[in-house]
């Protein structure tokens, strides 16, 4: 590792090269690599992969060529002699699109998400994947046998449910079945699995097949895990289980910054279950943000706080030398305030910021700064997409949550709104008519010319009913207010594209909608269905113009979870645990709101609290700003979180300020 002292921004000089001589050595040695936020993680796992390949490497002309003893040399040949690669497991699909690119051309590479890899792992195994999914399903099957004969006064109805459920699994899995998976889209039917079968799947076999544990030392004699601590506790535990069997045959390495956990299936405290004899190489370095906004996170990481049960161990970060500014700002207003005028008086933060950095980006509603939010509903509203993000929910939750993945498409039933009549809207010109040449082009990409009739008379006609529902949907598209049963007439009148036989039978039904039933009340998917379609109907077009928009990734919103791994110029992180009305987060706390009772008895036991899983989330979020960062937090008592905030390491004389009025 380079000297500080000699050029600081080289800090972690010889990271690489360290990583390749475990990998290298015999036996080899597995490691944890301490990567914290903008440290150059991806950069440094692309050039040990280049490196431990010979693959990749830039010109060859200019790359000094490696002796034929030497080790990294010697160790790409027998991989290709053995016809062996090395593995590297993603989080996200764009993850491993991200490396992928950067290492290029590389055979001796294989990287892919954990699903893909599991089921790589498993395919083709049918009668294993049956035996571990009946196993399973015993276990489930036994615990809730359990939970109900635990109960005072016999099993409920969701207990006799529930077991009755585990026992016709149970039965069908006896039929001998092909196991199918896809990680890019979901599969019906019998065999399909879903995204957690197969995980749960793979860790059962690893650990209880010697077979299929030596099948993956043959086959793969290194496996990178990146963000490995977000990765499923059940596959590490197998995968760590399968080195220590056999620790010459398999180095692991895994890559990742416990700071940045935010998902829960992860383990809580990766660093600690990390065997003693393994190495653990750190990147001290964050080449991202500038020097105030990793000076915050550092702050943030050692705190000592109420409630607070997790480790402070960590690398404590250096930013770049030529990085010596930044500017940060938090404004704290009462949550007792109406949404309207939070939303109103975020924007005056805003202007605030855009006042202090002298930059235009910081102007409300620019692409030019990132909004984050708690949740998917408040982002809506300070999208103003409320009314349709609301709606489609109810249609399917699932499909209209944008992930780290980038997969979400809204759902299956209103593609039509979202893909054909949203690439239709786009050919209209500012203030004009449409571009008959953009028209003809979105006719054509979804098959609508290629499928006119044959005979000229009828085709002729075909063509004027598309000339006039292109025609009135561009003059309702004029109108601000409305609504999308209003845009979506002119389309299904002139028969412009196919609809989905489900958005057909709602816009034809004209009965009032079911009421939405009383809080904590079931409802009947029929309801459901028939209140999301009534309400989606009545949505404002506009609205789902820009629901389209966050979903794509394209919006200056977006929630705290789904930025981790990106970076934004300026970034403002809203924290509103009020609204955001979950229980699993509670910003107020960092800044001296008094401890939940649920938060006390797990800090009695030792648990994770509220304040934990905050404060990572708060580390991911300030840590995605580069130049300036304001944190807007609407708190139960102003005064108090002023006075906590003022106090605090964490902020500068003159940084903590009222949100204007």
């Amino acid at each position: 590792m380079a000297d500080p002292k000699v050029d600081p921004n080289e800090r972690d000089a010889g990271v690489v090269d360290e990583i390749v001589g475990y990998a290298t050595s015999t036996p080899p040695r597995s490691f944890f690599l301490f990567a914290g936020a903008g440290s150059g993680k991806t950069r440094t796992l692309v050039a040990v992969l280049r490196k431990l390949t010979g693959i990749g490497q830039g010109n060859a002309q200019e790359q000094p060529q490696p002796g034929a003893d030497d080790p990294a040399a010697k160790f790409a040949r027998e991989l290709r002699a053995r016809a062996q690669t090395i593995r590297v497991i993603t989080y996200t699909k764009n993850a491993a699109l991200v490396i992928t690119g950067r290492l290029g051309n590389n055979d001796l590479t294989q990287v892919a998400t954990i699903h893909s890899f599991c089921w790589d792992l498993v395919s083709g195994f049918d009668d294993d994947i049956r035996e571990a999914l009946l196993a399973l399903n015993t276990l489930a099957l036994d615990k809730a046998r359990v939970a109900a004969a635990g109960r005072k006064n016999g099993a409920t109805d969701k207990d006799k449910v529930t077991i009755a459920e585990l026992e016709a699994k149970a039965n069908a899995l006896t039929t001998p079945l092909l196991f199918t998976y896809s990680p890019d889209r979901k599969r019906y039917g019998e065999g399909a699995l879903s995204h957690s079968q197969v995980l749960t799947v793979a860790s059962w076999l690893l650990k209880q097949k010697p077979t299929l544990r030596s099948i993956l030392r043959d086959q793969h004699p290194v496996i990178l895990i990146d963000e490995s601590q977000d990765t499923m506790k059940s596959i590490l535990d197998s995968l760590l289980e399968v080195v220590a069997e056999d620790p010459s045959r398999l180095m692991l390495g895994l890559l990742g910054d416990h700071r940045q956990r935010i998902y829960l299936d992860g383990h809580a405290d990766l660093p600690n279950i990390v065997p003693p004899a393994w190495a653990t190489p750190k990147l001290e370095m964050n080449h991202r943000s500038q020097r105030r906004i990793v000076d915050l996170i550092n702050e943030i990481w050692d705190s000592d706080l109420d409630g607070r049960t997790q480790s402070k161990k960590a690398v404590h970060q250096h930013p770049r030398d030529e990085k010596s500014a930044g500017i940060v700002r938090i404004f704290i207003g009462n949550t007792s305030s109406a949404p309207e005028d939070k939303l109103r008086r975020e924007g005056l933060c805003e202007l605030a910021m855009q006042a202090v950095t002298g930059v235009a980006e910081w102007q409300p509603g620019s692409l030019g700064h990132k909004v984050l939010a708690l949740e998917h509903a408040l982002v809506a509203r300070r999208g103003d997409f409320l009314e349709a993000f609301e709606a489609l929910s109810l249609l399917d939750p699932d499909s209209v949550r944008p992930d780290a993945n980038s997969e979400a498409t809204g759902p299956t039933a209103v593609q039509m709104l979202l893909r054909e009549m949203m690439n239709l809207a786009d050919c209209i010109k500012d203030g004009g008519g449409p571009s008959d040449f953009a028209v003809t082009e979105v006719l054509h990409r979804y098959g609508r010319l290629q499928q006119l009739p044959e005979d000229g008379e009828a085709r002729l006609q075909q063509l004027k009913a598309y000339q006039r529902a292109v025609d009135d949907f561009t003059k309702v598209c004029a109108n601000p207010t409305a609504t999308v049963r209003e845009v979506l007439a002119p389309i299904l009148q002139g028969g412009l594209f196919e609809p989905d036989k489900r958005l057909v039978a709602a816009f034809n039904d004209t009965n009032p909608p079911p009421l939405a039933p009383k809080p904590r009340q079931p409802e009947t998917t029929e309801n459901r269905l028939a209140r999301g379609w009534h309400d989606l109907l009545a949505s404002p077009w506009v609205q789902l113009r820009r629901f389209k928009m966050y979903l794509s990734g394209n919006s200056h919103l977006a929630t705290h979870q789904v930025v981790k791994g990106s970076e934004f110029d300026h970034v403002m992180v809203v924290m509103d645990d009020e609204d955001a009305a979950g229980s699993l987060f509670a910003y107020d706390r960092l800044f001296g709101a008094h401890l939940g009772d649920s938060d006390v008895k797990n800090v009695d036991e030792g648990k994770e609290t509220s304040i934990d899983r905050t404060l990572r989330l708060i580390y991911v979020t300030c840590s995605r700003a580069k130049e300036s960062l304001a944190l807007v937090l609407w708190a139960r008592d102003v005064t108090q979180a002023l006075a906590y905030a003022e106090k605090s390491k964490w902020f500068k004389p003159g940084e903590v300020q009222a949100v204007p009025d």
